[in-house]
């Protein structure tokens, strides 16, 4: 009897929004609140809250109508490939900037690949919130 009623309390599971796109949205734009749209449905991986979208880069083309995964958007890039960006080394009171050329694109907080213009070796390093690479110890 117990267990009837804790099946009638639970009830069937509560039905959800599903965050959709609703234009084109080319792969590395930021989507913007007119871009997404609810879906009146529960579609299982989709995101259903729309303010963990806007904002974010698309990592793929978004298409109109399809649900958004979270595996479909990521946090905007600051450095783009190839771009020229500060390069900063610090180590026991020892400091040294430089320029460095990212080999990868990376939002703040990625680890990426730099290239030293001066020395031509590779570092890898993290983005700063300033958009510079500080080379991990």
């Amino acid at each position: 009897m117990i267990r009837l009623l804790t099946l009638l309390w639970l009830g069937a599971p509560a039905a959800a929004d599903t965050v959709v796109a609703l234009r084109t949205i080319p792969a590395q734009s930021v989507i913007l609140a007119t871009d997404i749209g609810l879906q009146a449905e529960t579609i299982p991986g989709a995101l259903s809250d729309p303010a963990e979208i806007v904002g974010m880069e698309a990592r793929v083309a978004l298409f109109p109508g399809r649900p958004i995964r979270a595996g479909d958007v990521s946090p905007p890039a600051m450095v783009e490939r190839n771009q020229i960006i500060t390069l900063h080394y610090n180590k026991n009171g020892l400091q040294i900037s430089t320029e460095g050329r990212a080999l990868d694109r990376a939002a703040m907080g990625e680890v990426i690949r730099v290239m030293n213009l001066s020395s031509r070796t590779s570092v890898s390093a993290m983005i700063g919130q300033d958009g510079a690479a500080y080379v991990q110890n």
